[in-house]
């Protein structure tokens, strides 16, 4: 039986379960799921929201089951239809996929079976769209729904921004559509908000559209973020998770990146893989294939690679670079765990990496001089017709501009100011550049303000993945509340911070590194609060950056105090002083640093502090500290020891702290062979400052008054 709108009411959700049952094989519905597939066959538009793993994708499937017409789907992934469509074939679903793969009688065919119902959902590339052959052929074919996965990729404000997105709202129009359903599993409200504005939803004649968000808690990813000071130490880090979890995929912000960890993981896992959009579209169907059919268990890859894959046993995610966002991190390790099993997902920190989503940002947020420069170029190219050149070709041709990547991203600018018109060409990754007869430049410069403030909307998303890397609370809670959702509880069981994880290896400061500590607290003082991490980092280590001398940095007493060692390392302490409360980091528009009372307290050395420290790694490397060396105390003194040991217990457990936090043993050990009779002697001792010796000074001195030496 088919529904059409009229017929169907909300009443019918007990029939809606059975014919469920009949075309799944599922018995009940997922939360939201028959509420967003009511609403559709209702005639509303839906915008639907779900995490990864929640069943978005039976929506659409249902709903086109149950509609008169053909269901179009809208998917950015070609190489993820055909896995898709494979599904739908073997629970006997007429679906099929119209992309750049077929020949021109297969592309024939499947438009045919479209009109004479022969298919009742159909996966589509956005980049269809732009072929005027194809947008005939849809005229005359019945479309009941457009659904469009991950549409999140047409939003300005969204983390993976897809400028092909930008034709379907003329598109949906165009073609007359009677309901639409857009799909993403992470849209913060100021993206859902423009995800109905970029479609049209609500205008005119169409009714508000259904905002349906259900949830975005795993509470089965263990959520987890480790230091990493050099190369090796992901290496090993990333050993040891494949050998406890075994299946996951490893993220990585280039495609140069994903092939060199790829090689330094193949030893010890021959059966890794890699993939990226630089393969082919044959190396990277096999690199899927593999992956999906169990024959690899580990894949190395880009963003390119997890839209749509559906491993139920995916036991880790690790990101070896920091992500852009918390969308798009979300999105990433959503891809474990699946099935509801416990699963790993972490992120191997180190603050040098930023600088990849840095080069990201100022490449899909060029400046007015460069737009107006490939603006040009394009315009005197294009003057004698059309031009048919890839991107690469493009940036051959512009001086000025970095990279191809700024030259993709202007194209689209030049496109959304109406100046240009583009069309792919079918099974080629070119494009063919047209003027447009109406362009007028008032449309470009119109385009500078939104630039303008987009650039610092990607900044700050990237802020608030530096935070989420060095926030001290529940991780689940950061990131829920970053979606905006309400009542969230401020501890969860399955975070580094919350439910146990790895136990860091924090420990006391030596006298040296007490001098690296008071000298990061201090040149931030300095610098008064209105700086980042990284002017931070130059100013200690004497940086040449003509911004610091325009700024007077230079000048400051910190400038240079610790050039011996590198920026990852720096960073690294910086990053431990935020942890420990030290120091601070705005919320505001701009990450500027700056320090707490705590940290006022530390760099007196009025207050303890306890750090997991980075090893120095970098060309002006320090030479590594021996460490420090626990006196010689004779037999007699074991009884002091054993004395101050129980002491130091009762204290920790008095004040609620490991006990390495109120002494170490090297401390305890000097004690027992100084055996200092007064708060004066006791300063003296080797580990013991007045911050010590004024909160436990008369409790040692009263523990070794007892006489609890050994004869």
């Amino acid at each position: 039986m088919t529904f059409s709108p009229k017929e169907h009411t909300l009443s019918n959700t007990g029939h809606l379960a059975e014919q469920l049952k009949q075309h799944f094989g599922f018995s009940d519905f997922k939360e939201g799921q028959a509420e967003a597939v009511e609403h559709s066959l209702d005639g509303r538009d839906v915008v639907i929201v779900m995490p990864t793993g929640s069943g978005k994708s039976l929506c659409f499937q249902l709903a086109s089951m149950l509609l008169d017409g053909v269901t179009l789907v809208i998917s950015p992934l070609i190489a993820l239809m055909k896995d898709q469509v494979d599904g739908l074939a073997e629970l006997g679903l007429p679906a099929t996929f119209i992309n750049s793969s077929l020949t021109g009688t297969e592309m024939r065919e499947r438009l045919q079976g479209m009109s004479n119902g022969k298919y009742k959902l159909v996966y589509v590339a956005p980049e269809r769209f732009r072929m005027t052959s194809f947008m005939d052929a849809l005229r005359a074919i019945p479309i009941s729904l457009v659904a469009i996965d991950e549409a999140h990729c047409i939003s300005q404000w969204g983390h993976d921004f897809r400028p092909d997105y930008l034709h379907l709202r003329s598109v949906l129009k165009t073609l007359s559509i009677p309901r639409i359903m857009a799909l993403t599993a992470t849209a913060t409200p100021e993206v859902r908000a423009d995800i109905v504005k970029q479609l049209g939803l609500g205008e005119g004649e169409r009714g508000a559209p259904e905002i349906l968000v259900h949830g975005f808690e795993r509470p089965n990813l263990h959520l987890a973020v480790s230091q990493t000071a050099s190369h090796k130490q992901k290496v090993s880090r990333i050993q040891s998770i494949i050998k406890k979890y075994s299946t996951g995929i490893v993220y990585c912000a280039t495609r140069k990146q994903t092939e060199r960890v790829h090689s330094l993981l193949r030893p010890t896992s021959p059966d890794c893989d890699f993939y990226h959009a630089g393969l082919s579209d044959d190396e990277r169907k096999i690199a899927q294939d593999k992956f999906m059919n169990g024959e690899t268990s580990v894949v190395v890859a880009t963003n390119a690679f997890g839209m749509g894959v559906d491993r139920a046993d995916l036991r880790f995610v690790i990101h070896w670079d920091i992500p852009g966002s918390i969308e798009s991190y979300y999105q990433e390790i959503g891809r474990a765990g699946r099935d509801g099993k416990p699963s790993r997902c972490e992120l191997l920190f180190n603050y040098a990496d930023v600088r990849t989503q840095e080069f990201f940002i100022e490449g899909s947020n060029p400046a007015p001089q460069d737009v107006e420069a490939v603006w040009k170029v394009v315009k005197r190219a294009c003057s004698h017709g059309p031009v048919t050149q890839t991107m690469a070709e493009w940036h051959q041709n512009i001086s000025g501009v970095k990279s191809e990547m700024q030259v993709r991203t202007i194209m689209g600018i030049l496109e959304r100011a109406g100046l240009i018109n583009r069309e792919i060409e079918s099974g080629q990754r070119t494009y063919t550049v047209d003027l447009a007869h109406d362009a007028d430049i008032q449309n470009l410069t119109a385009q500078y303000p939104y630039l303008k403030e987009k650039r610092k909307a990607d900044e700050r998303k990237l802020a608030g993945v530096i935070r989420y890397a060095s926030h001290r609370g529940c991780r689940h809670a950061y990131i829920l509340n970053y979606f905006g959702e309400e009542h969230v509880p401020n501890r969860c069981e399955a975070c580094d911070h919350c439910g146990g994880g790895s136990q860091r290896d924090t420990r006391e400061p030596t006298e040296g590194e007490w001098e690296t500590l008071q000298k990061i607290l201090s040149c931030t003082v300095r610098m008064q609060g209105r700086f980042g991490r990284r002017k931070i980092v130059q100013v200690l280590r004497g940086s040449q950056d003509a911004t610091l001398v325009e700024r007077g940095l230079d000048q400051l007493p910190t400038f240079g105090l610790l050039k011996e060692f590198d920026d990852n390392y720096i960073s690294a302490v910086i990053n431990e002083l935020i942890r420990e409360r030290c120091l601070k980091v705005a919320d505001g528009e701009y990450p500027v640093i700056g320090i707490t009372e705590r940290g006022q307290e530390v760099m007196r050395r009025r207050a303890d502090v306890a750090l997991e420290w980075p090893e120095p790694t970098g060309k002006k490397k320090k030479k590594k500290r021996k460490k420090t060396e626990a006196p010689d105390i004779g037999p007699g003194d074991a009884g002091l020891v054993s004395g101050l040991r129980e002491w130091r217990r009762q204290r920790a457990q008095k004040d609620g702290v490991p006990a390495f936090v109120v002494m170490h043993d090297t401390a305890l050990q000097a004690i027992a062979a100084a055996e200092p009779g007064s708060r004066d002697a006791l300063l003296e001792v080797h580990g013991m400052g007045p911050a010590r010796v004024e909160k436990y000074g008369e409790e040692i001195l009263r523990v070794l008054s007892k006489g609890t030496k050994t004869t």
